[in-house]
């Protein structure tokens, strides 16, 4: 908070809406020395000693215009994001230097000509609104990406690998046929892939610092999920092909099984019809996997006091639940249904493979939930990493400081205050107010 009241008041507002703890005494005696500090006493410090801070000051009282600008510059520094609130003319330089301006709507002309964002409603609430509504976005969208591509990954290993499959003829034969592929694609992906759109912001958005806006929606974590479960799930369908044919009926291929359904092609059309289905289930799973790209799917949110919410979860997004039902359902007809599975879809009805078709699918589930695992164990691919101070939100010292203190659900030193006057949300804003 950047003022230009005294510096009680200050002190007593910000502790009254949460920026500081009330008592100050429970942070590290070289934090509470500068949490709040004077214009004057900041102004008088160079860079270099600002840069030393273990904590940049929370509030800073009898602010002129060029405490606000060093300020900015200074978080800059330490590669934070910042949002500038103000209304004051005072305020314009500020808010134009900031990553995001955000001006009242009762303020000056010129503050709002050099915000980004207007409060026509000057309810700082609305700040929280348009963050929560622009990381759901965000997150949807990387998620309907993830769940494209990593299907068209795992559609390529398979047909890529299926060239070396050949006949007698030395004709590669298709693992899955065309119409297939074009029918998991148009139909059967696509719904799942708008539901994802229409998921709920989660539980844990609000306690992310901000994006890489250099970084935009394919992060190092979108690209490398895209080729492991891609890869997965490309090995599950090629595995479940060489079982059926070579396992079962000797290596088998037929002769110019990709044009015409014989006596000498079942084994293939059957395997066909196996990988079909198996395809299918595998992209429309992995669309509630999707739901949290972190998370276990039996357990979206972490603070859901159910014992088991997995349906609860599920259906919580009825689009994505009845896309990935019926999409599930609707592979018997294609496979069973005579003529139109041999002479379209180039498969046939199956028995025994469908042991095939649901182990190879809990396999793929089970390694998706294990790299799941991984990147949470080892906090790998963390798209929000930020770098803070010794004792700011996400460090080590903050986390170690934090458990010492036993304050059960509050996240950070910095919303004990927040905590104290029930506020709801963590807007994760580096944020300042005339």
């Amino acid at each position: 908070m950047l003022t230009g009241d005294h510096p009680e008041t200050a002190q007593a507002i910000a502790k009254e809406i949460g920026i500081i703890p009330r008592n100050l005494g429970v942070l590290p005696q070289s934090v509470a020395q500068s949490v709040v500090l004077k214009a004057t006493d900041f102004d008088r410090l160079t860079d270099a000693e600002i840069d030393a801070l273990e904590e940049l000051p929370l509030v800073i009282a009898r602010c002129a215009p060029e405490t606000k600008t060093r300020m900015i510059e200074a978080l800059r520094r330490r590669d934070a994001f910042m949002a500038m609130t103000g209304d004051g003319v005072n305020d314009a330089p500020s808010l134009s230097r900031a990553d995001v301006g955000i001006a009242m709507g009762s303020g000056s002309d010129v503050a709002k000509s050099a915000a980004k964002i207007v409060l026509t409603d000057d309810k700082f609430n609305s700040i929280v609104a348009a963050i929560r509504e622009g990381r759901r976005m965000f997150d949807n969208i990387q998620k309907f990406v993830l769940h494209l591509l990593s299907s068209n990954v795992g559609e390529v290993i398979l047909l890529i690998a299926g060239l070396g499959f050949r006949d007698r003829s030395g004709y590669s034969v298709f693992p899955i046929s065309p119409l297939e592929i074009l029918w998991i694609n148009m139909l059967t992906s696509s719904f799942p892939a708008f539901g994802l759109g229409r998921e709920k912001a989660s539980a844990e958005v609000m306690r992310k610092p901000p994006h890489d806006k250099r970084r935009g929606v394919f992060t190092d974590q979108i690209l490398v999920d895209m080729m492991v479960y891609g890869v997965l799930m490309g090995t599950c369908t090629l595995m479940t092909f060489v079982i059926v044919v070579y396992g079962a009926n000797g290596g088998r291929l037929g002769v110019d099984c990709n044009r015409a359904y014989s006596e000498s092609c079942v084994p293939v059309f059957r395997a066909r019809a196996a990988v079909f289905a198996e395809l299918t289930w595998l992209i429309l799973l992995s669309a509630w996997e999707f739901k949290n790209i972190r998370r276990s799917l039996f357990r979206l949110n972490p603070d859901d006091p159910r014992r088991f919410p997995l349906f609860g979860d599920l259906y919580e997004n009825r689009f994505l639940f009845w896309a990935v039902t019926i999409g599930g359902i609707s592979v018997f007809p294609v496979v069973y249904i005579p003529v139109l599975n041999t002479k379209v879809f180039k498969h046939t009805g199956i028995s025994w493979e469908w042991a095939v078709v649901v182990g190879m699918t809990l396999v793929y589930v089970a390694g998706m939930e294990l790299w799941k695992l991984a990147k949470r164990t080892w906090d790998i691919l963390d798209d929000h990493a930020v770098v803070r101070g010794h004792w700011a939100q996400g460090s080590v010292e903050g986390r170690r400081f934090r458990r010492s203190m036993s304050m059960g659900s509050l996240r950070s030193w910095r919303s004990w205050g927040r905590a104290d006057s029930k506020a709801k949300s963590n807007t994760n804003l580096s944020s300042m107010s005339g």
